[in-house]
């Protein structure tokens, strides 16, 4: 089945001078290896196509079930130099979080048994 990432993860992103860094936390441990699986850097390079100009580099960081990547030429320059309108990368966490990936219906079967935390007021 095909979910959106934002169902698995959440993500941070910010800049360094033309390269945009976008960290990739799973939300539960057991979601960690199919982020793994799935999000490439070919399959990230795909997803921001047009705007990642040079390479994507991968760094997994698995004691915090996290994955990190690097963008390179994603920014037009940088902050100080780019006509981008978001030209630290801060939206990249968002879009990352869009990209489709697919998972086994069973690794999604314990999130439809959960119970709604409710908040007390």
């Amino acid at each position: 089945m095909k979910i959106q990432l934002l169902q698995l993860a959440h993500a941070r992103s910010g800049d360094k001078g033309d390269t945009a860094n976008i960290g990739l936390i799973a939300l539960k441990e057991e979601y960690y290896p199919t982020l793994v699986r799935e999000v490439t850097t070919a399959r990230v390079k795909k997803h921001f196509r047009g705007i990642c100009k040079g390479k994507v580099e991968r760094y997994e960081i698995p004691n915090l079930h996290a994955l990190n990547f690097l963008l390179h030429e994603s920014l037009g320059g940088g902050g100080t130099v780019s006509l981008k309108t978001d030209a630290q990368g801060k939206t990249y966490s968002t879009a990352m979080l869009r990209m489709m990936i697919d998972v086994p219906p069973s690794l999604l079967k314990d999130r439809s048994g959960e119970k709604k935390k409710t908040r007390k007021r």
